[in-house]
C-alpha cells in the first residue's frame, strides 16, 4: 500500500493514465498538459510505441514529468492501489456507471485524494477509447461536453481539460503549489539546457538552417549566447514550446511538399 506524509502536496496522489496510446507525440502533448496544470504522476498502460524523441519534443520542457512516468502491462496493475478510478469517455457503454462531468469529476478526486486515497484519471485509446473490461475497473465515468456535431477531442485536449478542472479545485482548498520561496522561477537546472540546446539541434536541422553546412559552428555559437542569458526554468519551457511548434511546422511543410 502507497503511504504519504501528511506534508505532501495533494497533487501528488492524483495521477494521470494513459491507455493503449498509439502515437508517442501524444504521450509528450499530455506529459505538457499535467506539467501546466502542477500535475506530474504519469502512468503508461501498454502503449502502442514508448515515448521517443516526438515524445520529448511535444513535451516542450516537461521532460521529467515524461522521464518519471511508470508504465505497466494493464490498467489493473497500474491502479491496483488507487482507492478511486475516474474513466474519461466519448461515448456511452453498456458498463454501468455514474456520468460525471468534469468539474465534478475533479471534485470528487479531489476527495478521494484529501482524505488519503491514491486517485486515477484514466484516458483510453486515441481511436477506440477505453474497451468495456477497462471501464469495469472504474467507479464513474467522465464525460467531457463538447460540441455533439464535432465531438473528437485529441488526447492531450482531453487531459489538459480535466487537469485543468483539477487545477482549479486544489487551488479553491490550498492545495496547489507552494509559495515560491523568492522572486522568480529557479535558474534553469543542466538537464533542462541540455534538453533544450538538443532539441534546438533538431528544430535547426528541420528547418535546413545549417545549408549543407557543419553544424557545430552555429551550435557553439547558439550554446554561448543561452548560457550568457541565464535562463530559468520557465523560459526554457517558453523556447522550447516554440520549438515544438517550429518542428511541428517544418514536418507539415515537407508533408505538403512530398505531395506535390
Amino acid at each position: 500500500m502507497t503511504t504519504h506524509s501528511t506534508t505532501e502536496p495533494i497533487s501528488n496522489r492524483l495521477r494521470i493514465v494513459l491507455v493503449g496510446t498509439q502515437h508517442p507525440g501524444n504521450i509528450g502533448s499530455a506529459a505538457r498538459a499535467m506539467k501546466t496544470m502542477g500535475l506530474g504522476r504519469l502512468v503508461l498502460v501498454a502503449p502502442e510505441k514508448a515515448p521517443n524523441h516526438e515524445s520529448e519534443a511535444l513535451a516542450a520542457g516537461a521532460d521529467d514529468v515524461l522521464a518519471a512516468a511508470a508504465t505497466h502491462a494493464t490498467l489493473a496493475e497500474a491502479v491496483a492501489d488507487c482507492h478511486l478510478v475516474l474513466g474519461c469517455t466519448a461515448r456511452s457503454r453498456r458498463i454501468a456507471l455514474d456520468e460525471l462531468l468534469p468539474r465534478e469529476a475533479a471534485a470528487r478526486a479531489l476527495d478521494g485524494a484529501r482524505a488519503g486515497g491514491e486517485v486515477a484519471l484514466v484516458f483510453g485509446r486515441e481511436r477506440t477509447g477505453l474497451d468495456n473490461e477497462e471501464l469495469q475497473l472504474c467507479h464513474a465515468a467522465v464525460h467531457i461536453p463538447a460540441n455533439p456535431a464535432y465531438s473528437s477531442l485529441n488526447l492531450a485536449m482531453a487531459v489538459q481539460v480535466l487537469a485543468y478542472e483539477l487545477r482549479l479545485a486544489l487551488l479553491a482548498v490550498g492545495g496547489g503549489d507552494p509559495a515560491p520561496a523568492g522572486d522568480g522561477d529557479p535558474p534553469a537546472s543542466h538537464a533542462e539546457l541540455e534538453g533544450f540546446f538538443g532539441q534546438l539541434g533538431d528544430a535547426l536541422d528541420a528547418i535546413d538552417f545549417h545549408k549543407g553546412r557543419a553544424p557545430e559552428s552555429a551550435l557553439r555559437k547558439f550554446r554561448r549566447l543561452f548560457l550568457k542569458a541565464d535562463l530559468d526554468s520557465r523560459e526554457v519551457r517558453l523556447l522550447r514550446g516554440v520549438l515544438a511548434d517550429v518542428e511541428r511546422m517544418a514536418m507539415l511543410a515537407a508533408r505538403a511538399g512530398g505531395e506535390r
